[in-house]
């Protein structure tokens, strides 16, 4: 899709908020592939995520005034995780407005769960570089509080419940295993494969290694509760 004006007018009417300073926008949607058109989304990624950090953070501590900071914790991660990142991304159809090469807008780059996720943390820093804390505020507690409401009680780590799950069954504990690492060193993906007794080994994949044994643990707890 293209990133002119106008595809850039939809985009901020999708997360309901106009950017001041269009160069944000687009330094946020903006790859790493297409660097020669614009910067890239890197360095507000990095504010993003400090900033979706600290408003997730206090938005529980409100919500949940009596809980403590372990249940306060396992909530946080489930907001922040790379899938929920992605969810919200593709509900603003955001793989469509990111700025790629050419080749790596073939190669499907676009769907990458732990790009989306990146961009969307981008998108994140830049409203708060164009307005404020508040204006980040209200779009980060608008798109992230459907998912807020789905648990009702604080989540499991996926590698937690797994971890559970099979020594409920009498099993050996979860077994992981890096199978690759791809991609350049400023954006790779690792792959790690996950086994317990009596299932098929699954994948799972991520920005770092932690996060790919999430990845695995939660696509394994899929396919286990399809079994049932």
């Amino acid at each position: 899709m293209s990133t002119g004006p106008a595809a850039c007018a939809d985009l901020e009417r999708r997360l309901e908020y106009r950017f001041h300073d269009k160069t944000l926008l687009l330094t946020a949607i903006t790859h790493a592939s297409a660097a020669g058109v614009h910067p890239t989304y890197e360095r507000l990624e990095f504010l993003g995520d400090r900033v979706l950090g600290l408003v997730i953070s206090d938005f529980l501590m409100r919500r949940h005034p009596i809980e403590n900071e372990g249940e306060l914790a396992r909530r946080f991660s489930a907001l922040v995780d790379r899938a929920s990142l992605a969810e919200i991304a593709n509900c603003l159809d955001l793989g469509n407005y990111l700025r790629l090469s050419p080749g790596e807008q073939a190669a499907g780059v676009g769907n990458n769960e732990s790009i989306l996720g990146d961009v969307m943390e981008a998108l994140v820093g830049a409203i708060y570089k164009d307005t404020g804390l508040e204006a980040a505020r209200e779009v980060v507690e608008r798109f992230w509080l459907p998912l807020a409401n789905r648990a009702e009680k604080p989540p499991l780590d996926p590698k937690t419940a797994l971890q559970e799950l099979a020594q409920s069954n009498g099993g050996q504990l979860p077994r992981y295993k890096q199978t690759s690492q791809s991609g350049p060193d400023h954006e790779p993906i690792f792959t790690v494969e996950v086994e317990i007794d009596g299932v098929e080994p699954v994948l799972g994949e991520g920005s770092s290694k932690r996060a790919a044994e999430r990845a695995a643990a939660t696509a394994l707890l899929g396919v286990l509760s399809k079994s049932k």
